[in-house]
Formats: C-alpha cells, structure tokens, sequence
C-alpha cells in the first residue's frame, strides 16, 4: 500500500469519529433539552424524541446509536420523571 492511501485511510477514520462524536452530540443536546431546558425546548425535545420520524433514526444511526434501544431507554426514564411529578403533585 502507497504512503499517500495509508495517510488518505487514517485522515478518513478521523473525519469518521469525529463526524460520529458530532452526532453524539446532538443526540446528548436534545437530551439535555428535553431533562432541564425551559418548557419550549422540553416540548420540542419531547416530540422529536418520542414521536416517531426518520430524522431521529437517522440522526442515531449517524451517533452510532440504536434508536429504538435509547427510545425504549428513555421512554423508562420519562416514566419515572410523569410518576415523580404526580406524586409531588399529590
């Protein structure tokens, strides 16, 4: 293999981790948002997490992320979060 494609192939894995940890980031951003943002983002939040669409799918696939894994993970959370603040409420 030339020097030249051996650079070419480890510059491409770092622009593909780092693509990667950008969508990760997104994925954790929403996240925050939808926990502790104020109520407009929380609601925002909210439905693009639960609600189902191709963009969270494929901005999870771009993560490196399983979609409907974090969904079902996060559903057990919102559950949680709606039976905390019932019983506050009572």
């Amino acid at each position: 293999m030339a020097e030249g494609s051996v650079e070419r192939e480890i510059v491409g894995a770092e622009e593909t981790v780092g693509e990667v940890r950008l969508w990760q980031a997104v994925v954790v951003r929403v996240i925050q948002d939808w926990m502790s943002g104020p109520l407009r983002q929380k609601r925002q939040a909210e439905h693009y997490l639960f609600d189902d669409n191709a963009d969270f799918a494929g901005v999870c696939e771009s993560a490196g992320l399983d979609a409907n894994d974090l969904r079902a993970r996060l559903t057990k959370i919102r559950g949680r979060r709606l039976d905390q603040n019932q019983a506050v409420a009572a």
